[in-house]
C-alpha cells in the first residue's frame, strides 16, 4: 500500500495544507485527516488500484445514501492516483465524538434514545434496493457460512452447550428463505457513529464487508452492541418503530449465534487473544436466549419507562 507520495496526483492535493494518518482501523486502506487552505477538514482514504471496481461501487453507493439524507459524511471526490497504482476516496471530515466512547456516560435514557436514532438511520439506510438480479439471500448466505461451520466441526474450540446451537442452526435454516434483500451499511456498529456537535449521529467507515454490503436487512443487526442494553433495545425499537416482528427475533437469534460460533476457529487461527471472549460470547449467547428456545434475548428491553 503506497503512503503519503500516492496522494500528489490527487487534484486537489495543492490545497492540503495539513496532512495527519489515521491508525485506528482494520482495513488494508490508509487514511488521512486533511485540513485544506480554504479551511476545509476532509478524510482521504487511499487503496491500491486492484480494488478500483469495489471501491467505485463503495463510493456510488454512499451518494446515493447521501443523497436520501443518511446523516453520514459526504462524497467530494474519487479517482486514480500515484500514477496508476491507487485509488482514492474523498469524503467531508465529521467532527464529533464517537459513540462507543461517550455512551458509558451517559444517562440509560440518553443511552436508549441514542440508540433510537441509531435504529431510525439504519431503517433509512435500508430503503436503498439491490439489483433485481441477484441469487437468493439463503443462496448467498450458506455458500459462505456452510464451510464456516463445518471448520468449527473439524477445527473448532469445543464449548458445553455448543451442540445446542449447531442443532439450532441446522433446524432453522429455512428462515433465510425469500428474504428480501437490500444495501448494507456494512459494519453497523456504535464504533462507526459519531455524535456530532448537535448532538446527533452521523454514520462513518462506509467500506465493504460481508456479502458485498447487501443482503437481509435484518443480518445487518449482527454486530448490534449488547454491550450496552438500553442502547441495543433502543436500535431495535426505534428501527421497528416499536412494532418488532417476531420472526426478527428467530433470525437476530440465528445470525447472532452463527457469528459467534463461526468465528471460533477465526480467532484459533488469527487473533488467539480473542478467542476466550468469543467462548464467553458463545455462553453469554446460550444464556440470553434460554439455550435457544426462547428468541426474545434477556437483555431487550420492550418499553424504557
Amino acid at each position: 500500500m503506497r503512503g503519503m507520495g500516492a496522494m500528489k496526483d490527487i487534484p486537489i492535493y495543492d490545497t492540503f495544507a495539513k496532512i495527519e494518518p489515521i491508525m485506528k482501523g482494520m482495513s488494508g486502506e490508509k487514511k488521512y485527516y486533511i485540513e485544506t487552505i480554504e479551511g476545509k477538514h476532509l478524510l482521504l482514504r487511499i487503496a491500491d488500484s486492484s480494488e478500483y471496481l469495489l471501491k467505485k461501487t463503495e463510493y456510488e453507493a454512499m451518494k446515493e445514501m447521501y443523497a436520501r439524507n443518511v446523516p453520514m459524511p459526504s462524497p467530494v471526490d474519487f479517482g486514480i492516483c500515484d500514477n496508476g497504482k491507487s485509488v482514492y476516496t474523498l469524503l467531508r471530515w465529521v467532527e464529533g465524538i464517537e459513540v462507543e466512547t461517550i455512551l458509558p456516560t451517559l444517562s440509560p435514557k440518553e443511552q436508549y434514545h441514542m440508540g433510537l436514532e441509531s435504529g431510525e438511520i439504519l431503517r433509512k439506510i435500508h430503503t436503498v434496493q439491490t439489483r433485481d438480479d441477484v441469487p437468493d439471500w439463503s443462496e448467498r448466505y450458506y455458500s459462505v457460512i456452510n464451510p464456516r461451520i463445518e471448520a468449527f466441526h473439524s477445527e473448532g474450540v469445543r464449548f458445553p452447550g455448543d451442540i445446542i446451537i449447531l442443532d439450532y442452526l441446522e433446524r432453522n435454516r429455512e428462515l433465510l428463505d425469500n428474504r428480501p434483500q437490500c444495501r448494507h451499511h456494512g459494519d453497523y456498529h456504535m464504533g462507526n457513529m459519531i455524535q456530532t456537535a448537535s448532538g446527533h449521529l452521523s454514520i462513518i467507515d462506509w467500506h465493504t464487508v460481508d456479502f458485498d454490503n447487501y443482503g437481509d436487512p435484518w443480518y445487518e443487526f449482527n454486530r448490534i452492541g449488547i454491550e450496552c442494553t438500553e442502547f441495543a433495545s433502543g436500535q431495535i425499537n426505534g428501527y421497528f418503530n416499536n412494532e418488532v416482528p417476531e420472526k426478527f427475533w428467530k433470525l437476530l437469534m440465528h445470525y447472532l449465534s452463527t457469528s459467534a460460533i463461526t468465528s471460533i476457529v477465526w480467532a484459533k487461527y488469527f487473533a488467539p487473544d480473542e478467542l476466550p471472549s468469543i467462548l464467553k460470547m458463545n455462553t453469554d449467547i446460550l444464556h440470553w436466549f434460554d439455550d435457544m428456545k426462547n428468541p426474545v434475548p434477556t437483555w431487550y428491553i420492550k418499553e424504557f419507562c
